[in-house]
Order: structure tokens, then C-alpha cells, then sequence
């Protein structure tokens, strides 16, 4: 079987066997198209003729052009992951990356801002609402159930207005996988989402069927949201009516993250590592911080014990007057 088509079926088995969300898909699509590229190079262009030795070359080549472990890990998984299905679906002799292995990725401890930090944030954030911009009304809701919940970005674009249950202050989510869970919000988070519902998202509507929308000023983002259809359900809207996207959200709290002190990445995850530190800092159990996350593996759940350690540490040395 050629590669190329090799790799439309498994992308299709990934999709509606296993269950995987496109997200996923789209990684795994990333990764083997860079594999089917250097294959192609050494001139191999059938799934049959896939070697062990040629899936090390690949990944060699990657990390002598300075790709990082994590990457190279990642791209060992897929790989994995896609001899795998060719051997069982008969489309390989043998499952060629049986013995394949990459480095381990480095483990880093994530950002997390401190309390008044993201409350300077959350402040600024409305403090620009009461003006009673509808993007302004969304960004907060959006911002405030990024910490409130600790959700992925893509989780939070992903809702729709029946998912969220403001009586009982918690949210119905479809994570990695498609596992759903149940999660739980604070009151600043439903006023703030009440808020977008009631003012800002009829108002965004409105304009959209006037031709107007405003909050992606990139010219590839307008020309998505032109394309995009309106989803009425969708819980948060961007341009036009059509359901928010992560890149807005990514830009969004890049600028709010930009200036305030602290190293690391300035996106949306930044705000889950942050809520996820802050239960464990107030008490919260670890297993409860695994289940609300959605984390299969506990172990991935305990970065964030070590982050408080360290915030613990630091505060020590600062404090201590014999530390």
C-alpha cells in the first residue's frame, strides 16, 4: 500500500475506531507526513518497504536539526503508533518500530502565575467589559472559565450553551479522547459567562448579521471566519457568528500575559497550569485535581505537586531569616 494512502486510513481509524479528536488527528497527520516525506527521499513510498532502520534515520535526521526531545518522543509515538496498525491491518509484513525508541523528553516545570497576578488579569479583563463591548463581555467569560475550570483551550471553544449548567456551576466537557467529564466553576465564572449570554453574544449576532464582528484582526482569521458558518449553538462566538477559535483565545491571553514577570510559554495553558497549582496550593486532593484536568495518568497530574514544592521553596529562601 502506498504511504500516502496508508496514511488516510489510519487518520480515518483514529478518527472513528479510537475515537481520537481532531486535534489529535491533526498531530498524528503532522508527524507521519514528515516521516512519508524523508521516506519518499530515500525512496520509499510503500508501507511494506518500512524499516526499523529507516524510522531511526528519520528521527536522527530530526535531531541533528536541533528538534527538541519532547518533539522527537513525539514523533517516535506516532510512528509507533502507525506500524503498528499497518502490521495488524496486513499492510506490513512486520511491525517495523517494535524496537524503535527516542530520547526521553526533558521535563520542565510549566508557568504558573501567582494570585495576584491573575487577579491583576481577570481585573483588567473587566474592568474593560463594563464599557459593554460584546468581545470584551466573551474575552472575560473566556478567560475567567480558562482559570475557573482549568479546561484545554480547545475544550473551551469546543462547548455549547446546553453543555454549561449555571444552576449547578459546572460544565459538561468532551476531552482527549472523546472522555467526557464533568466540571465544576466558580460564581465570578457564571456571572461572567451570564454576562456574555445575556449582553454580549445577542449583540455579537447582531452584528454579524449586519456584516460587521470584530476580535480577529489577523487577515487569515477574518478570511476563516468568513468561510466559517454561524453556530448557533456554540457557546463563544467570533467573527460573523461562527464558533470562537483557539487562535483568537491564544492571542488573547498572550497580550494579557505579555509584560508580567515569570518565564515560559504566554498562552492558554499557562492559565490551567495556574488553576491546577493553585487547588493543590489551597488544599485540594490530588486525585480530584487528576479527574477535573481529565488526566489519564496520575503521574501527569503530579508536575504540579512538584511546582508547589518549588513556589514553597522559593517563598522559604525569600522569607526565612536563616534560610
Amino acid at each position: 500500500m502506498l504511504l500516502t494512502r496508508a496514511l488516510e486510513d489510519f487518520a480515518a481509524h483514529l478518527a472513528l475506531e479510537r475515537g481520537f479528536s481532531a486535534h489529535t488527528v491533526r498531530a498524528y497527520r503532522s508527524d507521519l507526513s514528515g516521516f512519508i516525506a524523508f521516506a519518499a527521499t530515500q525512496g520509499v513510498d510503500v508501507s511494506a518497504e518500512v524499516t526499523l532502520e529507516l524510522l531511526r534515520d528519520w528521527l536522527w535526521l530530526g535531531s541533528q536539526a536541533g528538534v527538541s526531545k519532547a518533539t522527537l518522543a513525539r514523533r517516535s509515538a506516532s510512528a509507533r503508533g502507525f506500524t503498528a496498525w499497518l502490521a495488524r491491518s496486513g499492510s506490513a509484513p512486520v511491525d517495523a518500530a517494535t524496537r524503535l525508541r527516542a530520547p526521553k523528553p526533558d521535563r520542565y516545570l510549566p508557568r504558573v502565575l501567582t494570585r495576584d497576578q491573575i487577579d491583576a488579569v481577570l481585573a483588567s479583563l473587566a474592568a474593560q467589559a463594563r464599557s459593554g463591548d460584546a468581545n470584551s463581555l466573551r474575552d472575560v467569560a473566556v478567560v475567567e472559565l480558562l482559570y475557573a475550570s482549568a479546561l484545554r483551550v480547545s475544550e473551551v471553544t469546543g462547548l455549547d450553551i446546553g453543555d454549561v449548567e449555571l444552576g449547578s456551576l459546572t460544565v459538561r466537557v468532551m476531552g482527549k479522547g472523546s472522555k467526557e467529564r464533568i466540571v465544576p466553576f466558580g460564581v465570578p465564572a457564571r456571572h461572567a459567562i451570564e454576562a456574555w449570554l445575556g449582553e454580549g453574544r445577542h449583540r455579537l449576532l447582531a452584528d454579524a448579521a449586519q456584516g460587521g464582528g470584530r476580535g480577529e484582526s489577523a487577515a487569515s482569521s477574518e478570511s476563516a471566519a468568513r468561510a466559517a458558518p454561524v453556530e448557533p449553538r456554540a457557546l463563544f462566538l467570533g467573527p460573523r457568528g461562527a464558533r470562537l477559535g483557539t487562535r483568537t483565545v491564544y492571542r488573547l491571553v498572550a497580550e494579557l500575559l505579555n509584560g508580567l514577570p515569570g518565564s515560559g510559554p504566554a498562552g492558554p495553558h499557562t492559565l490551567r497550569h495556574t488553576a491546577a497549582t493553585h487547588l493543590l496550593d489551597g488544599g485540594a486532593d490530588l486525585r480530584a485535581v487528576q479527574e477535573m484536568l481529565g488526566h489519564a495518568s496520575l503521574g501527569t497530574t503530579q508536575i504540579y505537586t512538584h511546582v508547589s514544592t518549588e513556589r514553597l521553596k522559593a517563598s522559604y529562601r525569600s522569607a526565612h531569616p536563616r534560610a
